[in-house]
């Protein structure tokens, strides 16, 4: 019998096949007895699996998203035509806001300058919009009970607080489900 390295040894111990019934190279065989079970080797996209005794390496995800494509997703929604129905477009351009207008002020590009564009394919983004909403409906009840009322000035911070809270929550839960949607209309 011809002598063979520790790596291959350690394979034809741990393998359940007998060593003579191995037709692969070394190569695998000393992935295989280097590796410990399940454990993944590989660029980022895919990862190469060696798992001890079954046949060959086999390719798994490792959780990378693919990427969400917005204006594709916009189309599957319908969400022009759907503008369009409501009367947005018309009382947009009634308004001066026309897409000329948009174009002309350059607000797209200042829009990605800021990362709104970005944010809108950002798969966290909808669960922070959510946990922005949850705290700004949460802030309403708390300064009302937390100001006194003894002062004008302290019940129309009340006030203030109060409608700011509900309104600024109820916007970023609305931005929280649309962004949601946007991103998952597959």
């Amino acid at each position: 019998m011809e002598t063979v390295g520790v790596h291959s040894t350690r394979a034809m111990l741990f393998s359940p096949s007998p060593p003579m019934a191995r037709a692969r190279g070394p190569l695998l065989i000393k992935s295989m007895a280097t590796q410990k079970t399940g454990t993944r080797v590989g660029t980022r996209k895919g990862t190469t699996v060696f798992p001890v005794g079954e046949p060959g390496p086999r390719e798994i995800s490792n959780g990378a998203a693919q990427p969400i494509k917005l204006l594709t997703n916009v189309e599957k929604l319908r969400l022009l035509s759907k503008a369009e129905k409501a009367g947005l477009l018309s009382a947009a351009e009634s308004f001066g806001f026309s897409l000329s207008t948009v174009e002309r002020l350059g607000l797209l590009s200042k829009a990605e300058e800021l990362g709104v564009l970005s944010a809108a394919t950002d798969p966290g983004t909808p669960g922070a919009l959510l946990s922005l909403s949850l705290l700004l409906l949460a802030l309403g009840p708390v300064c009302v009970y937390v100001v006194p009322e003894q002062y004008p000035w302290e019940v129309v911070l009340q006030v203030l607080v109060a409608l700011v809270s509900v309104a600024g929550g109820s916007a970023a839960f609305a931005a929280s489900s649309f962004v949601s949607k946007l991103q998952s209309s597959n």
